[in-house]
């Protein structure tokens, strides 16, 4: 659902720039208390994971695709504030280096794909959480419908903004029905990934998924062949959260990431995404301009000059996942590293 240049004119544009602008300042202050030593460099990780799996288009209709958003999966994994900068990290590397997503529209996508996903899945994320039993299942259950939600929400609000700014004179209620027909399967896709995500960290570490926390993972005893919870029974003190170690977590998504796309990406559908598509045959799309970084050397995920697909592809994947983990670790870090001075200034506040 990355909106090029043209599609929404220049004063919505500023004016979404200036709401994305805002919604950022705003995820900057609430990371802070999101974000600790072992949840920043995992943030980081989450915008490379997002950005490996946003490269994988898989079918949804005749002639049509679609990709992860990622809104609800990373408000889910790191809290919603550090999930809205996550979405930011990578659609920015998306904008600069693989003209993905036009500059001039940075901040229609911003608000789009970042806040309208993070708030509406988290929002509905922790209601589902409040009334549902607290458990592995049902919060997987959970992380599945707020993404499907989240999808079509990201649809009505592009759908929105184009019946105020866009460039071309369309039937804002045809633009509306395609767009929501096909996001509604497209968050199907997006829900399953968000769920087998959320569920295989929750297996392992539910100490790690920001809205599993108080999750504990149920011992499993084999009894006549098939595996149960074993009886609660009195456990002697964990050891301090931040004494378990986040390497074997970090190590395992950064492989995984980087085999996503640096090799599934290449059997990914080559059919346009669902905001292509409606935009070809509703006509929104006469005005689109080229993007300002399409002689970088990566643009459209591939590297330039080298002939082979499968290898050009591959490699700006990895290219592309190594850098956004770069990048977003660096900022989550440097968020973090400014909570310590605060927390410092009003301990020593307190024993004067």
């Amino acid at each position: 659902m990355h909106v090029p240049d043209g599609f929404i004119n220049a004063p919505v544009s500023a004016v979404a720039g200036v709401v994305a602008a805002g919604a950022v300042a705003v995820g900057l202050r609430g990371a802070r208390r999101e974000l600790d030593e072992r949840t920043a460099p995992l943030a980081g990780l989450v915008a490379a994971f997002i950005f490996a799996v946003q490269m994988l288009n898989f079918p949804v209709a005749a002639g049509t695709s679609g990709h992860l958003l990622g809104g609800a999966l990373a408000a889910i994994l790191v809290g919603p504030y550090t999930g809205l900068l996550c979405i930011a990290v990578v659609l920015l590397m998306q904008g600069i280096l693989f003209a993905d997503g036009g500059l001039t529209a940075l901040g229609v996508n911003i608000t789009v794909m970042g806040v309208v996903t993070t708030v509406v899945a988290y929002a509905l994320f922790r209601g589902l959480t409040r009334v549902l039993p607290r458990t592995r299942r049902s919060t997987t259950a959970a992380a599945f419908v707020a993404a499907l939600v989240s999808v079509p929400a990201a649809a009505v609000a592009f759908t929105l903004i184009y019946a105020i700014g866009g460039t071309t004179d369309v039937p804002i209620g045809k633009v509306l029905t395609a767009m929501v027909g096909v996001h509604v399967l497209i968050g199907i896709g997006e829900a399953a990934i968000t769920a087998l995500t959320v569920g295989a960290v929750i297996a392992v570490r539910p100490d790690l998924v920001h809205g599993a926390r108080g999750l504990a993972a149920p011992l499993k005893l084999r009894v006549d062949g098939e595996l149960v919870d074993a009886p609660a029974a009195p456990a002697p003190s964990p050891a301090p959260a931040a004494a378990r170690s986040t390497r074997g977590v970090w190590a395992a998504g950064l492989v995984a990431a980087l085999v996503l796309a640096g090799f599934v990406s290449f059997y990914a559908s080559a059919n346009p995404d669902g905001l292509e598509k409606v935009a070809a045959d509703k006509g929104i799309d006469e005005k689109v301009q080229e993007h300002d970084a399409a002689g970088s050397p990566l643009a459209d995920y591939g590297v330039k000059d080298i002939g082979n697909a499968r290898v050009s592809g591959g490699l700006a994947g990895v290219i592309g996942v190594g850098v956004t983990v770069a990048v977003g670790s660096g900022v989550f870090w440097a968020v973090r590293r400014r909570r310590a001075p605060e927390a410092t200034g009003s301990r020593t506040t307190e024993s004067v």
